[in-house]
């Protein structure tokens, strides 16, 4: 049985902070051959991590993915602030793709992380952008996302080109672990564009690196076109479309959380090796990877050189996920195998009879 609260005092930067801390015993997550991981676990885990945490995912807006018991039990989103949510949690209002605009959650400190963790939050999800200007993105974010028959090894080998396409367009290129499959590939840059344009350049990239490796990569928004490919998830660039934050943990058996890494770690990455457990000693072994994150961002020029090119060249607006109004330019939202010609017009609206 779950224990009773128990109180927690935590160091923040500018001073201590008391949170309290329900069912500290409860499991969160199972681990095979081995005691669960309990809430109080979790808690002392983000503690020992705020420091690279909020480098990554504070001061921004975050969406936190809470479960009511353990990663087993019923899943659901918190953006805006709960009702009895401490004054030491922050928010910012943003605007949506909907128009719609009210406060969302921004984490500053480490009791904030704490209080996320008794609120039976289990991953984190970070915005682009800071919550002092949450319309202009400060980091380019690619999500390589591995299709069936194809895993972490295909995804190693499509990351290293990619860092490749960024150099040559001048970006400063770091990588983490996804947490689960995947690997996720950022750039620090400028505020200086707004998140549709920072997609383009993201579009800009993928098909610079689709052309490079047909077989190994895919730009291709429907699943039933894919193939055994990466998948270059150009969406998670778009307003309030995120991934897994560095140093969260995922709502997976074990643990496992995305992870920063150095690229000379890439080829013999195991995701699985990186979990709540493990973190904190790598930490105090090599340090944070991602350091150096925001020491110098980069410009998104020359990739938007590319895609004007493409655009140029016949290549347009791609599709957008469902939730999205439909946006100018983009083609038809049908299946391919299902779509007939004659029923949608040359902007990819439908036809009325």
């Amino acid at each position: 049985m779950a224990s009773a609260r128990v109180t927690l005092t935590v160091t923040d930067s500018d001073g201590e902070q008391t949170v309290a801390l329900s069912s500290p015993n409860k499991v969160i997550w199972p681990v095979e051959g081995a005691d669960g991981i309990t809430k109080a676990e979790y808690a002392d885990y983000v503690q020992q991590v705020s420091a690279p945490f909020l480098a990554a995912n504070g001061h921004r807006p975050v969406s936190l993915e809470r479960f009511r018991d353990g990663i087993a039990g019923e899943q659901f989103f918190s953006k805006n602030p709960p009702k009895g949510t401490p004054d030491f949690v922050d928010a910012v209002e943003v605007t949506y793709n909907s128009g719609r605009s009210h406060p969302q959650i921004v984490l500053n400190r480490a009791s904030a992380i704490v209080w996320a963790v008794q609120m039976n939050t289990v991953v984190f999800h970070p915005w682009a952008s800071l919550a002092a200007d949450t319309d202009n993105p400060v980091e380019l974010r690619i999500d390589l996302d591995p299709q069936p028959g194809t895993g972490i090894a295909e995804a190693v080998v499509a990351a290293h080109e990619l860092r490749a396409v960024l150099r040559e367009a001048g970006l400063e290129v770091f990588i983490k672990t996804s947490g689960n499959r995947g690997l996720h590939v950022f750039c620090p840059i400028v505020p200086e564009w707004e998140f549709l344009t920072v997609r383009h350049a993201v579009i800009a990239a993928g098909r610079e690196l689709e052309r490079r490796m047909p077989d190994r990569v895919t730009m291709n928004w429907w699943k039933e076109e894919r193939g055994e490919r990466i998948f270059v998830d150009f969406n998670q660039a778009n307003r309030d479309r995120t991934m897994a934050g560095a140093y969260s943990p995922r709502a997976i058996p074990g643990a496992p959380v995305s992870t920063p890494i150095h690229w000379d770690e890439l080829d013999d990455v195991d995701p699985k090796r990186f979990t709540v457990r493990s973190i904190p000693a790598r930490l105090a072994e090599i340090g944070d990877p991602w350091a150096e994150l925001q020491r110098a961002p980069g410009r998104i020029d020359t990739l938007l050189e590319w895609w004007e090119r493409d655009v140029d060249n016949g290549l347009g607006e791609l599709s957008f996920p469902p939730e999205f109004p439909k946006m100018p330019g983009e083609p038809p939202r049908v299946q391919p195998s299902k779509k007939v010609a004659a029923n949608w017009d040359e902007n990819g609206n439908p036809i009325e009879d």
